[in-house]
């Protein structure tokens, strides 16, 4: 099962390398990671999505709060989230093909952001299923070239 864990780790050099390497000492593969500094310039929030059952992810999360950078880490799995992904996406296109992938980057709220002769380059942010969904109705056109940020998730607020 996929677990996305929220680590507050303290910003400065060395952290990413002492948390990845936490992971690969144990021989579990990081499936997203994103790391950025928060409201507070001492401090940066990692987004980690691991595999693991409820045993090996405790145990994650153990080792990590060991770790004298690391101050907090939540398993956010459970809760109620909001999460997004950020995806670039550069598609072939001819003239023949061009209306048909641009009308279904509308139908996923995805965005041009590059457009040549024969290729175009789509922002799309969404959950990662609806990113997964776009790539897969866009695949047959002819797929040149992908980056994604890897999820992030922040807590739901209460109603």
């Amino acid at each position: 099962m996929l677990h996305t864990l929220a680590a507050l780790v303290e910003n400065h050099p060395g952290v990413l390398t002492r948390v990845a390497g936490l992971f690969a000492r144990r021989a579990y593969n990081i499936d997203s990671l994103s790391v950025c500094q928060t409201d507070d310039p001492e401090l940066s929030r990692m987004t980690i999505v691991v595999h693991g059952d409820d045993q090996i992810i405790e145990q994650v999360r153990n080792q990590l709060n060991k770790l004298v950078i690391v101050h907090s880490v939540t398993d956010l799995t459970a809760e109620s989230v909001v999460d997004r992904e950020l995806a670039l996406i550069r598609i072939q296109v001819s003239p023949e093909t061009r209306a048909e992938v641009l009308q279904t980057v509308d139908i996923f709220r995805g965005r041009v952001v590059d457009m040549g002769r024969t290729n175009l380059t789509v922002e799309l942010t969404g959950d990662v299923a609806k990113v997964d969904g776009f790539i897969k109705a866009i695949r047959p056109y002819g797929l040149l070239e992908l980056v994604r940020t890897g999820k992030i998730a922040i807590l739901r607020s209460e109603i």
